[in-house]
């Protein structure tokens, strides 16, 4: 059994509260914290046996937790899990890892070198939906693919703290990452802050892949259409992901464009379509925050790799600062920074 303490309990830190108390053997929760004291004593009368806290620094020294999920304002990020980790405990950290990659690459080497877990809560890579259309584009059905498409907008949820990009793009750019296998290369963006200066509430974003495979991505905090979509487009099929659609979260539809013959030989090509069935593949849909805490556990308990750790964590950050400097020029391309290989020893 992991014993657990949970550093913010917000929106998302009353989800792992939750799901921590849930997990029987696995795990048992030991201590909440969050500056809110009523927030915090609230929680605490749902779960009597949990210790409640306004300080972080209680949490992080109690020498009787041995993990700490931290799901506070995304500036406090970087700091809290590097003070965690330097005492000893693993870390599960909501997204994004960091205000910056610097910062980003600093946390991974503080847990390589302490020996302790951490795992970035890029929720989506544990969400049963997104993994089936992963082995969908992945058959020899699906064809080539083209490009990825993603629409994640709402009304309202406005975050004090960050833009919607680094608030709503990090499940985005890490889900394009997993279903590309690849960072990617370059990134045109645009933004606007209609709602507040110096702050995006609605952005658009292009990314290229090393394949040639392009992803645009379109986040907004002011849409009133409530949308949460992912699109893959191949040369034979369009295979589409409903994160608001419970019942049929996948589809496939069996349609798609290609060139058959040569393009350079002045007319002599066909253009082939292909219409065919729409169809809703059966798919066992878990609580993706659940699998993702399970998945922390076993880490840490069979000393495994998680599939979002530091490293994953400080590539979407990697992605988000590009995004920034390519707004800040305009929609100018901007190179996304290779920090793994500026990690690798120098070659004498």
């Amino acid at each position: 059994m992991i014993r657990f303490g949970v550093i913010g309990c917000g929106h998302w830190g009353r989800n792992y509260v939750r799901v921590l108390s849930e997990l029987g053997d696995a795990a048992k929760l030991v201590e909440i914290c969050d500056e809110n004291r009523a927030g915090v004593d609230g929680l605490r009368k749902r779960f009597p046996l949990v210790n409640a806290t306004t300080s972080a620094d209680q949490v992080i020294n109690n020498p009787e937790i041995e993990a700490v999920v931290i799901a506070t304002p995304a500036a406090t990020h970087a700091a809290l899990a590097e003070k965690a980790l330097t005492a000893g405990k693993h870390v599960l950290l909501e997204k994004p890892l960091a205000s910056t990659l610097k910062d980003a690459v600093k946390v991974g080497k503080v847990a390589q070198e302490k020996g302790r877990t951490l795992m970035v809560g890029h929720t989506f890579r544990y969400n049963d939906g997104v993994r089936k259309l992963k082995e969908l584009i992945g058959k020899a059905e699906f064809g080539k693919p083209y490009y990825m498409s993603a629409r994640r907008n709402h009304l309202g949820l406005i975050r004090p703290d960050v833009s919607a990009v680094w608030d709503l793009a990090p499940h985005d750019i890490e889900i394009f990452t997993f279903l590309a296998g690849a960072q990617p290369v370059t990134v045109s963006a645009v933004g606007a802050c209609f709602l507040r200066p110096g702050r995006q509430d609605v952005a658009f974003a292009t990314l290229t892949y090393p394949s040639g495979v392009i992803g645009n991505i379109q986040v907004s905090w002011i849409d009133s259409n409530k949308v949460r979509e992912v699109v893959v487009i191949g040369d034979r099929q369009r295979v589409v992901f409903d994160d608001l659609n419970p019942l049929e979260p996948v589809r496939i539809y069996d349609k798609g464009a290609e060139i058959q013959g040569d393009v350079n030989s002045f007319g002599e090509f066909k253009l082939q379509l292909r219409d065919g069935d729409i169809r809703s593949p059966k798919v066992e849909m878990r609580e993706p925050l659940r699998s993702q805490i399970e998945h922390f556990i076993d880490c840490i308990v069979n000393k495994k790799t998680p599939l979002t750790g530091g490293g994953e964590g400080a590539d979407v950050v990697a992605v988000l600062e590009a995004i920034d400097r390519s707004m800040a020029a305009g929609g100018a391309p901007a190179q996304v920074e290779n920090w793994r290989k500026a990690q690798e020893p120098a070659k004498k």
